[in-house]
């Protein structure tokens, strides 16, 4: 009932956080692989250029060199480029262990630059002789020569590269979209947290009215809201105990003349019990409108008051209590107001006594029962106060917990104003506890009662 909306709550806003940030990181991601592929086709036409130039300049440079220099300096030469420049130059033999070039997306339109600067005869190589590197062949009159060049010096941006670069960008970006998402929601977490506090009684904190506007608009109405709240509710309790004192001072005067007047026995009784049923709606609307402060909390031992409970039912002669109390052994302290559960079971004996009377009978059977559940911080006690009547149909259970209410048609006609569950709900809903209602198997109504344990 109210707590399962509490978790409602707490879930709309677990769920828009994920939305939010899901959102979020599906737009960086699509806005990421958009920047990824143009940089990939915006650089593919200068990289190509870039590569190919190196290689022909490296190739022609070697060359020239190698031409105009004296036979027997080549040597030192050919040790200079190898020390300074990272550049290799080998004798081209028919033999050669040759391997294809790389098969990367840049190669064919190299390949084809190259070519045609230096000839289409020119050939390209990842490994000659098990030496990996990029090589290049070149002639030098009818003699042929390969040239190694290190394969960093023409090594573009590989997938590896793109992906661990990717990676990085989508872990950033995700770490910024769930910053961004606890921002966005960190304002309904706030309200959230206080409309739990106001609907369990407690008078929340003023939320911050700061920040973007729509934000500021909706705190300062919800901080109004609860000023009006605890207005209408201070000024209802002043007029109930206004209309509670003006009208039970008549009936006290009442009852006394009807005691003083000479009536017959029929007669006094009759408005005796009239003025019982008028004092008893009277106490009924003060309970429902007296608020339960959180500040009056205490804890209160639930097997106790329940034992409390069956032993006063037990002497009403038109009841029959079957009670487990006794045997519960672990104490269920629980944090409230122990006038306020008194009540809470008492109305739920008193319902039960006047619509739950076993059929064939002229008494009622209630079952009172305890358990409790759970370890640590997770410890419950339930509770339920069932009878054996003819219980209520399943469309009208809800209507039961409503002010004012009162199911006649099957539950029997009763004194009273309707009142009895509603106080029932509305303080419990203020304790933070759970009610649910249901039939119970075999005929009547069951009330069941969670409720945290402290620890």
């Amino acid at each position: 009932m109210k707590l399962s909306r509490y978790i409602q709550l707490s879930s709309l806003k677990s769920g828009l956080f994920w939305r939010t940030f899901l959102l979020m990181g599906v737009l960086t991601t699509l806005s990421m692989s958009a920047w990824v592929g143009l940089v990939s086709v915006l650089q593919r036409e200068p990289q190509v250029q870039q590569i190919s130039a190196q290689v022909i300049s490296v190739v022609t440079i070697t060359h020239a060199a190698l031409t105009h220099s004296a036979p027997e300096l080549r040597r030192e030469l050919l040790f200079e480029l190898v020390s300074n420049e990272g550049i290799r130059v080998f004798t081209l033999e028919d033999d050669d262990e040759v391997e294809p070039p790389p098969a990367t997306a840049l190669m064919p339109d190299i390949e084809a630059l190259v070519k045609a600067k230096l000839g289409a005869d020119t050939r390209f190589s990842r490994s000659v002789n098990g030496m990996p590197g990029f090589w290049v062949s070149f002639n030098i009159g009818e003699d042929r020569y390969w040239l190694m060049l290190e394969r960093e010096r023409i090594r573009g941006m590989t997938g590896i590269q793109w992906l661990g670069w990717a990676s990085v960008v989508s872990v950033v970006s995700l770490l910024g979209a769930a910053l961004i998402s606890s921002l966005i929601n960190r304002p309904l977490a706030r309200l959230t947290a206080a409309t739990r506090e106001l609907a369990e009684g407690r008078r929340p904190d003023k939320l911050p009215e700061k920040g973007p506007a729509e934000i500021i608009q909706a705190n300062r109405s919800f901080n109004q809201m609860v000023e009006d709240l605890q207005q209408v509710e201070s000024d209802r309790a002043v007029i109930l105990a206004g209309i509670s004192h003006d009208l039970r001072t008549p009936l006290a005067r009442m009852q006394l003349e009807v005691e003083m007047a000479s009536l017959s026995n029929e007669a006094r009784e009759g408005i005796q019990s009239d003025i019982g049923q008028m004092d008893a709606i009277i106490g009924q609307f003060l309970d429902f409108a007296k608020p339960t402060e959180a500040s009056t909390f205490t804890t209160v031992d639930m097997t106790a008051l329940l034992r409390e409970t069956a032993h006063e039912a037990e002497r009403l002669p038109d009841v029959r209590i079957t009670s487990n109390v006794a045997d519960i052994t672990d104490g269920a302290t629980v944090l409230g107001n122990p006038t306020d559960l008194k009540r809470v079971l008492n109305n739920l004996v008193e319902n039960a006594r006047r619509y739950g009377k076993t059929p064939g009978t002229d008494y009622t059977e209630i079952d009172i029962k305890c358990s409790v559940k759970g370890m640590h911080t997770f410890k419950r006690v339930t509770i339920e106060v069932q009878d054996h009547g003819v219980g209520v149909p399943e469309d009208q259970i809800q209507a039961l917990l409503k002010p004012f209410t009162r199911l006649d048609s099957a539950r029997g006609q009763a004194n009273g104003a309707g009142l009895g569950l509603a106080i029932v709900d509305r303080v419990l809903l203020r304790h933070g506890a759970e009610l649910q209602v249901r039939n119970r198997e075999g005929g009547g109504l069951l009330f069941q009662i969670t409720m945290k344990v402290m620890a």
